[in-house]
C-alpha cells in the first residue's frame, strides 16, 4: 500500500507523514516513510546534482515513485511525502502498486508562505532564487485525490490529520 501525501512546500506533508507513520506502525510494523527531500538528498550524496528545475523535479519524482513501487513489492506500507507536480506520473504509479491513496494537503498560500521553514518562498519572491513551486513553477491542483485535507491547522493538528488518513485506510469515514 502506498499513501502519497502531496502539497506545496510548507503544507505539512512531512509532519503529517511522520504522525501517520507513528499511528500506522501500531498495527503494521512494515510501514516506512519516504520523503521527497530525503530522496533528493540521497541521490545528491551519490554525486547527482541537486536540480530544482522542472526536469530535475521530474527526475526526482520518477526516482521516488520507483523506490515506493519497489518497497510496495517487498510488502511494505509506504507513506510518501512529495510535492508531486506530475499528474500523469501519479496516474501510472496508482496502477502499479498494490494499493494507492492520494492525499492532498490543501494548504492556503498565505499559510505556506508564513511557514516557509526552508526560506524558499521569501528568496524566490525577492528574486534571489528560481524554480520554486508556487512562485515561478505553477502547482497544478491535483485532479483526482482520494482524500483532501486542510493543512492550515484549522481542521486539527498533524495527529488529527493522520488519524483521518488511517481511518480512510481502514475503511472508516475520515
Amino acid at each position: 500500500m502506498v499513501v502519497w501525501i502531496i502539497g506545496l512546500s510548507g503544507a505539512g506533508k512531512t509532519t503529517v507523514g511522520e504522525a501517520l507513520l507513528r499511528q500506522w506502525r501500531r498495527t503494521a510494523a512494515n510501514t516506512i516513510l519516504v520523503d521527497g527531500d530525503a530522496v533528493r538528498t540521497l541521490f545528491a550524496t551519490a554525486g547527482d546534482e541537486v536540480d530544482h528545475s522542472l526536469a530535475g523535479r521530474r527526475r526526482n519524482a520518477g526516482r521516488t515513485i520507483a523506490l515506493c513501487e519497489w518497497l510496495d513489492r517487498q510488502g511494505m506500507n509506504v507513506i510518501c511525502c512529495q510535492l508531486s507536480l506530475f499528474e500523469e506520473l501519479r496516474a501510472v504509479h496508482r496502477q502499479r502498486v498494490s494499493g494507492y491513496l492520494e492525499v492532498w494537503l490543501d494548504t492556503p498560500w498565505a499559510v505556506v508562505t508564513a511557514r516557509d521553514s526552508k526560506g524558499f518562498y521569501a528568496k524566490a519572491l525577492a528574486g534571489e532564487i528560481e524554480n520554486v513551486v508556487g512562485v515561478d513553477i505553477p502547482f497544478p491542483r491535483p485532479a483526482n485525490p482520494d482524500l483532501v485535507l486542510d493543512g492550515s491547522g484549522a481542521a486539527g493538528d498533524a495527529d488529527a490529520l493522520a488519524a483521518s488518513i488511517l481511518a480512510r485506510l481502514e475503511g472508516r469515514s475520515p
